[in-house]
């Protein structure tokens, strides 16, 4: 079993700093353990209890450790409501570059929700973009909710935080599409072949040097007439589908 002063160290990593400082971040549950395994990720800790490891071993043996924890320890070392018995540490991948031929790349400009930022990532997954660029103000997609909510696409998804996210997009070569409430309407807007899609902060929408980067602004109608938004992630998966479409039309 696990001694207090190791059990103590692990959930050091609760907090940002501890996991910034060693790249790392944390990952709960059987889903996030088969989808790091298949992904290749850098498995560093593995820590469940006997239960878990009883009929998950062929995952926790291709971590680098491994550590047994009584239901009371795991319970402590959990950030989750109800925990499923596994808990890891891994590493955190290098940045890669943005492929020039990538047709869609999405660009979140000050996404402060951690939830919002997960679902972004599994919608990305959905669709096969495999590229999101973040201004450095972005909430991180190594926060564990984001992680969680991503629900294993952190590990299929490059995510690039560059420093000044209006410099990138101006430099990027690409049509860069705003979401806009003042918009042209993505059911009836030409849409370019070479895109960067970019979803602002969840209240104040995009930044003023962002905007100014815009070759297209597009908006989802407001049909019903009654609500006066639509949550980040649901208004990218929408546009998502709509630049899927597109392409996929033009490509027949």
């Amino acid at each position: 079993m696990i001694s207090k002063a190791r059990l103590k160290e692990l959930a050091s990593f609760r907090l940002p700093k501890k996991c910034d400082e060693l790249a790392v971040y944390v990952a709960e549950g059987t889903k996030m353990a088969t989808e790091a395994v298949a992904a290749g990720a850098d498995l560093r800790t593995c820590c469940a209890t006997a239960a878990w490891l009883a009929q998950n071993g062929r995952l926790a043996v291709r971590f680098a450790e491994i550590e047994e924890l009584s239901e009371a320890d795991f319970e402590r070392l959990s950030l989750q409501k109800s925990p499923c018995g596994v808990w890891m540490l891994i590493g955190r991948p290098q940045p890669q570059p943005i492929p020039t031929e990538a047709p869609l790349v999405l660009a979140l400009d000050h996404l402060q929700d951690p939830g919002n930022l997960g679902t972004i990532m599994r919608t990305a997954d959905w669709f096969g973009i495999r590229h999101i660029v973040c201004s450095a103000d972005n909430v991180s997609p190594f926060n564990p909710k984001a992680v969680q909510s991503s629900m294993g696409a952190v590990f299929r998804t490059n995510v690039v935080r560059v420093g000044d996210l209006a410099t990138w997009l101006a430099a990027s070569g690409r049509t860069v599409c705003g979401a806009d409430l003042e918009g042209t309407s993505v059911y009836t807007a030409p849409l370019p072949k070479l895109a960067a899609l970019v979803v602002g902060n969840e209240s104040q929408g995009l930044s003023d040097p962002v905007r100014r980067t815009l070759g297209q602004r597009l908006t989802i109608p407001n049909v019903g007439g009654t609500a006066e938004s639509l949550n980040a992630a649901s208004a990218t998966a929408i546009l998502c589908s709509e630049f899927y479409r597109h392409h996929h039309q033009n490509l027949q």
